[in-house]
């Protein structure tokens, strides 16, 4: 597929906003599609008998857990006073209020005032998020209730099969959430990890693409260096490939959602299972919160891969604070020029913007 001639930086600065490709125009000013499954949490970050707060777009949620009976997510504040309610205390089926001791059931409900008796005002509720809990993570629904039911909740395979290892991938990174799908969807960038991934070069096979969805294949050989260990520990030793056979990648978005799969050459089940979602934290969406379950295929030997965890946490720890740096890099150039000035010219993320845009919804102007 042939690159198309980028504009110049003169002629993509000077153009209004009105002016630009659809894809361009708006991708850093498009908001999440609230009518989804989010996990905001790690299960084990949920204790019995506390909270813990969370945001999801600016907006604040507390996640409860009683002692008995599921984890449930409401507003983060008490309607009384509008004070957090993640201050307050779990008591039995609800969470009491830190403050004058209002009490809100797994509805948002208010069920309890301790001087109720001498008052006449009814309190009000709070709202309250269907809440899940799946994969070690926590889920919820923040948008439209009347569409819960025709959210279809992820499906990740791998990560309950036996003969994978999980690693969860929990970081906050200072950028829009479509920097992230970017990084992950544009394979061309391993020149950044040059110096842990050495001189591999990678080769584009090909994308497709429906109304919600891209992906994009790709495969890679190694023009100098050894194989670095990480990755050795990861994907095995990797040697030339029998004729006929190849490594894979495929990256996919599934909006919101995006995964990595490789195959080694040969193989029919994927070495590496990568699935991941960013979750904007603030109003103007420039924070997101990555969270994320990468699955290593289990070898045959019991134990092994244990003994070498240490270092594919090394290993990845390393290749993601790059990958974050540059994000937040490309944030700070697009809050300084206050449009995306981008030059894109591969095919893969000219589609993938247009799933991201199209499946997204436009921004609030926030003001200065």
């Amino acid at each position: 597929m042939a690159f198309e001639e980028p504009t110049t930086i003169r002629e993509h600065a000077s153009a209004l906003p009105d002016e630009q490709p659809r894809e361009t125009r708006d991708i850093r000013k498009t908001g999440i599609d609230r009518d989804f499954w989010y996990p905001v949490a790690r299960s084990s970050d949920v204790k019995a008998g506390k909270t813990r707060a969370v945001t999801f777009a600016g907006e604040p949620i507390v996640l409860v857990r009683p002692q008995r009976g599921e984890v449930f997510a409401v507003e983060d504040r008490c309607a009384h006073r509008q004070v957090p309610l993640h201050i307050g205390v779990v008591e039995e089926d609800g969470i009491k209020c830190g403050y004058h001791g209002w009490k809100y059931d797994r509805e948002g409900k208010c069920i309890d005032v301790p001087y109720l008796a001498a008052c006449k005002a009814v309190p009000n509720s709070v709202r309250s998020y269907a809440c899940r809990e799946a994969y070690g993570l926590v889920f919820v629904f923040p948008g439209d209730r009347r569409r819960l039911d025709g959210a279809v909740f992820p499906s990740i395979p791998s990560a309950v099969d036996g003969k994978y290892k999980i690693r969860y991938l929990d970081r906050k990174v200072e950028c829009h959430y479509s920097f992230m799908h970017e990084n992950l969807m544009d394979m061309n960038h391993q020149f950044l990890h040059r110096r842990l991934m050495g001189g591999i070069k990678t080769i584009f096979l090909g994308t497709r693409r429906g109304d919600n969805w891209v992906e994009a294949d790709f495969t890679f050989t190694r023009g100098k260096g050894k194989q670095p260990l990480g990755e050795k520990f990861i994907l095995g030793k990797r040697e030339k490939p029998a004729e006929g056979k190849r490594d894979l990648m495929t990256i996919r978005t599934e909006y919101p959602y995006q995964t990595l799969r490789f195959w080694t050459a040969g193989s029919e089940q994927p070495a590496l299972d990568l699935w991941n979602v960013y979750i904007p934290l603030d109003k103007a969406q420039r924070t997101n919160h990555t969270y994320g379950l990468m699955m290593v295929r289990k070898p045959p030997i019991p134990g092994v891969l244990n003994i070498f965890w240490p270092l594919i946490v090394w290993f990845t720890n390393g290749i993601f604070a790059e990958d974050r740096r540059i994000c937040e890099l490309e944030q700070a150039a697009f809050d300084e020029q206050g449009a995306d000035w981008n030059q894109e010219i591969f095919p893969a993320i000219r589609e993938l913007r247009k799933v991201l845009t199209e499946n997204g919804v436009p921004l609030p102007h926030l003001g200065s």
